[in-house]
């Protein structure tokens, strides 16, 4: 079966991977000429994505590129440390423990191990519309060209054109009222966490950072703000990001502001937005993975994770059921319930101590899909 495939980020692009080792034909569409919209972000893949992704041999370029997260500290506003939290690297299955890394890196590893296995990728094919047909369903691009295929995935993110083609009245994506700001820096006499992310409430704002083995420290705030138009926000500069992250911890007795400050020009921030609930996730020609189907907001680190997970267990059941319409609701079926309690959690600020559900979570690529 010929899959299209509209994304090539981390969903899309694992997508292609599984479904190709499933025996399928995937082709996988990327709107952008290199990298995406969020290229500056970093992220840390959890136990159960990293899982997702040995289910089909595809973490060792991930390991290669990342360094490695042991646990999390919690460090209250006037500084004192009020917990510790360690990850589980040998239990939990024995599936090993967070990675960290860009996105832009991990963009990078997975497309270059698509590659490696054959799996074609076509740049610059701005997904705008979609004809299903008698032999299948036909994608369209903004730059004018067609393709076509069996079933397309849309595995076009939080903005999915997927999505409203699937159901024209789905809800837009949902304002959290965050806004996010990254930065990297390699300035010396900072504090550093490494091995672990330390996590600080401010008295405005959170803050949490980690430092790779080379020394340098990531770091992210969670800001509360209004939301601006994308155009307002893709104006903000690197130093408007800096000046912004640095007035939110102002005062606080805490490291947050002198990392700021030694940030020089790689800081990038955004609004953060989730997708509660999205009623209809597919046609018998078209499905959605990762936030085009589930986005949620960063508290809980699980995004990419969970798009992971979609992205094997959506290959098993084309691989294992007799036609698409079928493994489509079998994929929903095992998908839906476990995504949108993450989603509702996280949009609660945090999914608690107790997150066994979340990183115990296992996928055997030998089994097979029943319904």
């Amino acid at each position: 079966m010929r899959v299209l495939v509209a994304g090539g980020g981390i969903s899309g692009t694992v997508t292609a991977m599984a479904l190709r080792l499933a025996g399928h034909e995937p082709v996988v569409y990327e709107a952008y000429p290199a990298g995406g919209d969020d290229i500056g972000a970093f992220l840390t893949i959890m136990h159960n994505g990293m899982d997702a992704l040995r289910a089909i041999g595809a973490d060792r370029p991930v390991i290669d590129s990342s360094f490695a997260a042991y646990g999390v500290e919690l460090v209250a506003p006037n500084g004192e440390t009020v917990g510790r939290r360690e990850f589980d690297t040998e239990g939990l299955g024995g599936f090993g423990g967070p990675r960290t890394l860009t996105r832009a890196t991990l963009y990078r590893v997975l497309q270059e191990e698509a590659a490696r296995r054959g799996v074609p990728l076509e740049r610059g094919k701005r997904l705008v519309g979609a004809r299903p047909g008698q032999d299948g369903i036909t994608a369209e691009f903004a730059d004018g060209t067609t393709g076509t295929g069996d079933v397309l995935v849309g595995a076009d993110g939080l903005r999915s054109v997927v999505r409203g083609l699937i159901d024209p009245a789905a809800d837009e994506p949902r304002y959290t009222g965050l806004t996010v700001v990254y930065g990297y820096t390699r300035a010396g006499g900072l504090p550093a966490a490494p091995g672990i992310y330390r996590m600080i409430r401010g008295s405005r704002a959170a803050f949490g950072f980690t430092t790779d083995p080379d020394g340098a420290t990531f770091w992210f705030a969670r800001i509360p703000d209004t939301e601006r138009s994308r155009e307002e926000i893709a104006a903000v500069t690197p130093a408007g990001w800096r000046e912004f992250a640095h007035a939110a911890f102002d005062g606080d007795p805490l490291p947050c502001t002198d990392i700021i400050a030694a940030t020089g020009d790689e800081v990038f921030g955004g609004h953060s937005y989730d997708v509660p609930e999205t009623r209809i996730w597919s046609t018998p020609e078209m499905v959605l993975t990762g936030d085009a189907a589930h986005a949620a907001s960063p508290a809980a680190g699980q995004g990419a994770s969970m798009a992971l997970e979609d992205s094997v267990v959506l290959a098993q059941c084309l691989r294992d059921l007799p036609d698409p319409a079928s493994a489509f609701a079998a994929y929903e079926g095992l998908r839906r319930e476990r995504v949108e309690k993450l989603v509702a959690a996280s949009a609660g600020g945090d999914v608690g101590e107790e997150r066994g559900w979340l990183y115990s979570h296992h996928i055997d690529w030998a089994t097979k899909i029943t319904v």
